[in-house]
This record gives structure tokens, sequence and C-alpha cells, in this order.
């Protein structure tokens, strides 16, 4: 497939590098390619045997492609980038790092996606199929590129992926034997343009699904809802739901999961037994259950390591107790759905740090959450003054800006009483001040512990 083909790899964070290091393994010839003209060749080109491949900074000029037989690009990179253009006008094609590693790798794939909920289901999906499997790989939008698993693959492997839109953008025959999508809500606005736009590439993860394949969807979101019922959806859907008793799937009722089919009700655990907290967590378990079951993993399996799986990194994971004062990080709460399901799974009064970058969605759902939950209103970042004008919109006015993280949590320190919760949960992405979102966490447990 690869062969001895020129291959130009768009991008040289960690999935350019990885999709790189499979070209050449594959025995192709590998041009990297990044805009940033301060980007250290140095550091780049370390990663690979001396002379292995070339790199291009700055400007691309329609000389640099020339002899290039296909182009990776990596999924933070827009289609609509005017060097793009230029490589789509010259028709070579154009292949995300999701498909190039889907092409090689081997064995049985489950593949998930939506706005929230992604990393905890996927890590939990993970841990139950270690329980059955004896060669699982985790990979995709997790933080360990597919391109690094995919050759590692084989004919009895299991792998699962976490799968962004950004991801989905550019697959051609991706096709996971089960897939998943845990719910839609708004967000990456300045990339997709629209909501039907965003709607539309989060079902793309199903639409080289067949009959034989697997869907897991939430019931109680309704663009999904509406997705299910489709006479053109081709896999079997496999439905979970916090809010109402299903016909057939995964539900909630009271403080139990349970699973009906067949006719059957089958009371699987109380979420009392489980160590995450919150009915969107209680979504994801159900989620997870689904892409679990639909691959073959026994019920009593699932149950058992869903009991015992913490809480994901960054994601409302407990911090330290200080003074009677709680503290939880939730910087994977990225956009305001993922933010209000932090602030609901609060058990107690909130000083709640948020804003970031701007990625130019609305805070009015976030904010209206606070009434009766948040104390006081810490702000950094981009977004500080939007966010704060649509607070006081609602009469929110507990506002105080600070200009780092750790000014931030000492404010938050210093108006806490017992039994108050301090909660790092933005509603925003992380770049404008950090590199990602997990810097941004590691930074504010940091500043928690020197308090």
């Amino acid at each position: 497939m690869i062969g001895r083909k020129k291959v130009l790899i768009m991008g040289t964070g960690k999935s350019g590098i990885a999709a790189a290091k499979q070209i050449l393994s594959l025995g192709g010839e590998v041009l990297l390619y990044d805009s940033n003209r301060k980007l250290s060749r140095t550091e780049v080109l370390s990663n690979f045997e001396s002379g292995a491949v070339s790199l291009i900074t700055g400007d691309l000029y329609p000389e640099d492609i020339l002899g290039v037989d296909m182009v990776v690009i990596s999924p933070g990179i827009p289609l609509d980038k005017p060097f793009v253009k230029m490589i789509d006008a010259a028709r070579i094609p154009i292949w995300g790092e999701l498909e190039l590693a889907f092409q090689s790798s081997k064995g049985k794939l489950c593949a998930i996606t939506g706005t929230n909920g992604k990393t905890t289901t996927v890590s939990l999906v993970g841990e139950i199929l270690k329980s059955h499997f004896a060669d699982v790989h985790v990979a995709g939008n997790i933080g360990n590129p597919f391109t690094a698993e995919a050759l590692e693959t084989e004919d009895g492997s299991v792998t699962v992926l976490e799968v962004s839109s950004f991801q989905l953008e550019t697959i051609m025959d991706f096709r996971p034997d089960v897939a998943a999508i845990t719910n839609i809500t708004p967000d990456h606005l300045d990339r997709h343009k629209t909501m039907k736009n965003y709607i539309k590439i989060k079902e793309s993860i199903t639409m080289n699904q067949s009959e034989e394949d697997s869907v897991i969807l939430n019931y109680e979101d309704a663009a999904l809802r509406s997705f299910g019922r489709r006479k053109s959806l081709k896999p079997k859907v496999l439905w979970f739901s916090s809010e109402r008793e299903l016909k057939e799937g995964f539900f909630l009722r009271g403080q139990e999961i349970h699973y009906r089919h067949e006719g059957k009700d089958e009371c699987l655990l109380s979420v009392s037994e489980l160590q995450l907290l919150g009915r969107h967590n209680y979504e994801n378990v159900m989620c997870a259950m689904g892409v679990a079951l639909r691959m073959g993993v026994p019920m009593e399996k699932i149950v058992s390591v869903c009991k015992e799986f913490p809480p994901v990194e960054h994601r409302i994971e407990f911090v330290r107790e200080r003074s009677g004062v709680r503290y939880y990080n939730d910087s994977k709460g990225t956009n305001p759905d993922a933010a209000i399901q932090a602030i609901r799974a609060m058990p107690g009064p909130i000083l709640l740090i948020g804003g970031g970058y701007d990625k130019q969605g609305e805070f009015d759902s976030w904010v209206q959450e606070f009434d009766g939950r948040v104390k006081y209103l810490v702000l950094i970042g981009d977004t500080r003054k939007k966010i704060a004008d649509c607070a006081k919109k609602y009469g929110f006015t507990n506002i105080m800006f600070a200009e780092d993280m750790d000014e931030a949590v000492r404010a938050c320190a210093a108006y806490a009483e017992e039994g108050d919760y301090v909660l790092l949960s933005p509603a925003c992405a992380s770049w404008d001040m950090f590199k990602n979102f997990e810097e941004r966490g590691r930074v504010f447990k940091d500043c928690v512990m020197a308090l």
C-alpha cells in the first residue's frame, strides 16, 4: 500500500511523528512539514535515524509537493488552510492519521466518539477488555496515537480508540466493529462552523459499518435518538439512558444500572458501588458496558471491572482535602456541557475556577447552573470578560479575575469555608495559557498541593 511512495506528513506533534515512523516502517519516503518557522529542527529530527526524513518549516510551496504521492494530515490542522487546499487542488490523496493506522491494523476494533465522556469511556472499555483478551491496545485521541499501535496489532488483537471530530473529518474506509457516540453538544464550532456539520461528522463514525457491526448510542441525546432510528443506519443499535427505562438496552432505575434484553430485566449494580461521581459518569459506564458486551466480554467481567475503575486524571479528579475543603481537578471540562456535569457532581457549595481559550461557544447554559451551587467564580484566560458578562446577565456577581492558576487557587482557598468544594472546570480549552488540558490540570494540582 505504502511501498516506495513519497509521503508528506503535515504536522510534527505526537500523531505526526508516529505517522512518519509508520510510513518509514512500511518502506515509504517521508517528508515532514510544519508551518511553525521557529520549530526546533534538531528536536523534531531527533525522533528518527539521521537522514531518514526531510523537514520543511514555514510556508509550503507548489514545488515542495512535486513527486509527493500522498499526504497524511494531523488532526489538529484544519482542512480549510491554504496549504491544504493547494494539495487538494493538486489532486494528491489526503489521509488522516486515523485512516493510515486503520489500513495497517489487524484484529477487532471498537471506536468511541462524542463531545464529552470519551476519555473516561475509552479508559474503562480498555480495562474491561484487558480482563478478557490477551492483547489489548488503547489508543487514539486519548494521548497514544493509533499509528503508534497499529503495526503492533495481530489478528487476535483488540483495539479501543478515542476518536475526535477532527480525526473523523478525514476517514475513508475506517470501520470499527463496534462504534459508540456518547453525546453531541456544541463544541469546536470555530472549526466546524455549524452544529449541523459537527453532528454529521460525529455520526460518520458509522458510515462504513455493516449489519454485522454495532453502534452504542445515548437515548437521551435528541440528535442521536433521531440518528439511531434512521432506516439507512446499518449497524445494530444498542441504547443506554440515564433518564428513562428502555425496552432494550442499559438504563438507570433510581440508583441502579439495569440491562434489559430479550424480555429480561437484569440489575447489574448500584451506582454506590462505583468510584465515579455524577450522572454523566453513569452514562459513561453504561456506554462502556455496551461496547464491551458487543465486543464479546461476559457481563460478570464487565460489572466487576466497572466497580473497581477509578476516575480518569483531569476528569473530576479528587486532589486533596485541606481545612475541610475538598479540591477537584476537572481540567478536561473544556466546554460548557462537560463543565455543567462537573458542577452537578459536586455535593456541596462550589468555588469555581473557569475560563480559557475561546472556541466561539456560548456560556449561558453553564452559568445558569450556578444558582444555588456556585458561591464564587474565579476567572482566568482569554474568555474572562466574556464569561463575567454572561454571568452578570443572569444576576451572578461573585466574580474575581486572576492572572494565573496560582492566584486563582489562592483566591479560592482564601474564600472557601469548611464543607466547600474548589473545582477547576474551565468550560474552555487551555491553549491560551497552557499546552493542553493535561498541563493545566497538573499546574492546578501543583498549586493546590503547595497551599
